[in-house]
């Protein structure tokens, strides 16, 4: 039988397997996460701060001026002193990264995956963007993104009119 049993719920889960919630808790219990204002001292005192927003996100709330855009697919690449691939800030294992996304869950997975990689002082920010932003820090945009030059899709009810 596939995935689903015959009633549509989901099958046992695999052995071994774990839900989203024990692999975010996981990673959580590996960082010493910070609110706004602790990550905007520590940007402000040398930390890197990384938001890993996919553009369109960043461009529809807006973003952290100086915050370093790395969306979350290339996130591994950019920041392993390793790789190739790596960005020039990335000089050490020892540079303090600060990760946000919109509302903190992300940005946990992804400043777990910086620390496997070696980088021991990266953490995020609780609450993500939207925290941030709401504690009054400073904040550009949103910037709208410009319209699409195409027209809409014609749908069945804009066809019958």
């Amino acid at each position: 039988m596939s995935q689903l049993q015959a009633t549509g719920a989901p099958a046992s889960p695999p052995p071994g397997s774990r839900g989203i919630d024990e692999i975010l808790a996981a990673a959580r219990a590996r960082l010493d996460r910070l609110d706004p204002e602790r990550a905007h001292v520590a940007c402000r005192t040398g930390a890197l701060l990384v938001d890993i927003r996919p553009a369109a996100q960043r461009a529809a709330h807006g973003t952290v001026p100086g915050a370093l855009a790395v969306e979350r697919n290339v996130l591994e690449w950019r920041f392993d002193p390793r790789c190739p691939a790596r960005l020039p800030q990335v000089v050490g294992y020892d540079l303090p990264v600060v990760v946000i996304c919109q509302e903190g869950y992300t940005s946990s997975l992804a400043a777990a995956a910086l620390k496997d990689l070696g980088l021991w002082r990266a953490t995020d920010v609780v609450g993500g963007f939207a925290a941030w932003r709401i504690a009054g820090l400073p904040v550009l945009g949103p910037t709208p993104l410009p319209p699409s030059p195409f027209p809409p899709p014609v749908t069945a009810a804009r066809a019958r009119r």
